[in-house]
């Protein structure tokens, strides 16, 4: 089920060609919204490709080409195509840099299947994603305050902290039981490792309200 009408046009490019063998039938069976249009293994293939430009990219970073990333990225800005990056490792320094260049996510290689659904999907609103753990590392600094959660994290912890069950939640939000609960499973690690412990639904609803993620009283919470 999916709250987006029309496909998200994507293209990927990985170097990987297993991996992007693997992701690309991935994607086809598991996401219907989306239509995978490319799947190619350089940058050039991706400018010269026939369906260029598309709504969103899903760009592994580590591409062999000595071609710095923050020039793909505004390359692709001038398109008007959106970027998701993916890669083996986190660097929060690479991260801040790629973030600063205009990626709206990075994911790390080993996040769950359904958050790069959910990463393309962010992406094609003009919202953010980032792999919960690089999140973590890159905001190091934060520790002790409110986590940042994205969009859709903010309306499953308000929805869920307002009362919903997670099937609700995911019913509401045009996703899938599993994702919603992947979703909470983020959210819960974020707020662990800023040292606050969201663990049950009333303390994760007591530090919805707190954060103004979500109005006391409210059945439904604010976004």
């Amino acid at each position: 089920m999916s709250n987006y009408p029309e496909r998200i046009r994507l293209a990927l490019v990985d170097d990987h060609r297993m991996l992007l063998g693997a992701l690309t039938e991935w994607i086809r069976n598991a996401a219907d919204d989306i239509q995978m249009v490319a799947a190619v293994t350089t940058w050039p293939e991706l400018l010269t490709h026939p369906e260029f430009p598309v709504d969103v990219v899903l760009l592994d970073l580590d591409l062999k080409d000595n071609i710095p990333v923050a020039l793909k990225i505004s390359t692709l800005k001038t398109t008007g195509v959106r970027v998701v990056l993916m890669s083996t490792y986190s660097e929060p320094n690479v991260v801040r840099e790629a973030l600063a260049a205009g990626a709206l996510g990075y994911l790390v290689k080993s996040e769950d299947a359904s958050m790069i659904v959910e990463a393309i999907r962010a992406a094609a609103q003009g919202e953010s994603f980032i792999s919960a753990e690089l999140d973590l590392a890159i905001n190091a600094a934060d520790i002790g305050g409110a986590p940042k959660l994205s969009a859709q994290e903010r309306r499953v912890m308000a929805l869920y902290g307002g009362g919903e069950p997670v099937k609700a939640v995911a019913y509401k939000l045009g996703i899938s039981e599993e994702t919603a609960k992947s979703y909470l499973k983020r959210i819960r690690e974020k707020y662990r490792v800023a040292g606050i412990d969201v663990g049950t639904k009333v303390a994760l609803r007591r530090r919805a309200i707190q954060d103004g993620i979500l109005i006391q009283d409210s059945p439904t919470g604010t976004f």
